[in-house]
């Protein structure tokens, strides 16, 4: 791993790596807002990805904008954000506003914006790894080269039918798809060794004849070049890749799990000493991408950013209880009517 990290650095420069640093943070300062807001009873739930920060910021790095298509899960907001989603939208969908891109309907983390590429989110396990495949078929009837479709989910999915029916329908017709598995290693409070015998996801690849390869998911640069190598030799029809992204997650399920129950507090600490987070920032400065001093203030001005976003957000309007049935039925029709 170590040997990888090393090359890859030479293909990533500065201006780079400082944008998968301010991702990074922001996801971090999304996470602690959306909990805070929880506990003030401002928003029902809130979902962190803390230990998570680097695969998202490295795949969001190596996603094309205005080419290719996102197929994301629930627990991707910052890969979202480093796709183009704009921070505000993020709030208005937290707090369940009228001005939400689905008008205050969705729950918490499920966002769309189809001209930036970025699907529905489904809360069925598994269910876009299909629709990804799907999508990446269309592009293959239409010809449609240089673009691919990049699908997350957890180790959890790997554990679903969709998601087998999704690795070897790609791999039949070598479809221009990513499969990328943020492997945290709980599936909520089932941990990976209950769900398989396989130590590594990223094996099964095999047995279905694609590529697949593992990466340090607390690593940025290596997320990044590996999934924008796996994206090029998609883009031009080399066929789909697995990449398993080693990561943990650090926080509960969501603000209404009590992780407690179900794994101690001395697993959690240990893994929080590969915190993506701080690292990246030791390494920067180390690397001298940027000083202590620069640091300090990033983490200001993204803290700023954050809480004057959710501020405004928060001044603006409900939907209206006369809208329940817009947008769920075509036309005007009522199921009361």
């Amino acid at each position: 791993m170590a040997d990888t990290l090393a090359r890859s650095r030479h293909d990533v420069g500065n201006d780079r790596l400082l944008m998968l640093l301010r991702n990074m943070l922001t996801q971090r300062a999304v996470d602690t807002r959306g909990f805070q807001l929880n506990r003030q009873g401002k928003i029902a739930i809130a979902m962190g990805s803390e230990g998570h920060e680097a695969v998202q910021a490295g795949t969001g790095a190596a996603f094309v904008r205005g080419k290719d298509l996102l197929y994301p899960y629930y627990r991707n907001t910052g890969l979202i954000l480093a796709c183009g989603f704009p921070l505000d939208d993020v709030f208005r969908s937290q707090f369940a506003r009228a001005t939400d891109r689905t008008g205050g309907r969705n729950i918490i983390n499920h966002i769309t914006a189809r001209e930036m590429g970025i699907a529905s989110i489904s809360s069925i396990i598994a269910a876009q790894c299909t629709h990804a495949v799907g999508a990446a078929y269309a592009l293959r009837l239409r010809k449609d080269t240089g673009r691919a479709v990049f699908c997350q989910f957890g180790d959890g999915a790997t554990s679903e039918g969709e998601w087998h029916e999704a690795m070897n329908f790609a791999a039949v017709h070598r479809l221009p798809v990513v499969f990328i598995c943020e492997n945290n290693r709980w599936a909520i409070s089932t941990p990976q060794s209950k769900q398989m015998v396989n130590k590594d996801i990223a094996a099964k690849a095999v047995g279905y004849g694609m590529h697949g390869v593992i990466v340090d998911g607390f690593d940025p640069v290596a997320v990044y070049s590996t999934v924008h190598e796996a994206r090029e030799r998609a883009a031009v029809g080399g066929g789909p890749t697995l990449v398993e992204a080693k990561c943990y997650r650090f926080l509960s399920h969501t603000t209404d799990d009590d992780d407690r129950t179900y794994r101690t507090r001395e697993e959690v600490e240990a893994q929080r000493k590969l915190d993506p987070v701080p690292r990246f920032e030791e390494r920067l400065v180390a690397e001298g991408v940027i000083s202590e001093a620069e640091l300090t203030a990033l983490r200001v001005a993204i803290t700023e950013l954050v809480n004057a976003a959710t501020d405004k957000i928060e001044l603006e309007p409900s939907p209206e209880a006369g809208d329940l049935y817009s947008n769920v039925y075509a036309d005007t029709y009522s199921p009361w009517l």
